[in-house]
């Protein structure tokens, strides 16, 4: 397939199929490989992280924590 007008991006199998082509051809098979496991789908619960990271925490304070970052750094 030349270009992407022949290519139905709504159809997962069909773009998974080119995409793994075009990365093969233009990285080869390692270099594909290499590139894939680049992406997971990560682990854990981050909603529930984030709502544990941040109790008790206002949003004055991330402004006032965020300013004195910026402070920091001229």
């Amino acid at each position: 397939m030349s270009g992407n007008s022949a290519v139905d991006f709504r159809n997962p199998a069909q773009l998974r199929k080119v995409g793994m082509s075009v990365l093969t051809s233009e990285l080869g098979a390692v270099g594909a490989a290499y590139f894939i496991r680049q992406f997971s789908t990560g682990q854990g619960d981050y909603t529930l992280e984030r709502g544990n990271l941040l109790q008790g925490i206002s949003l004055d304070e991330v402004v006032k924590n965020v300013q004195e970052i910026d402070i920091q750094k001229t």
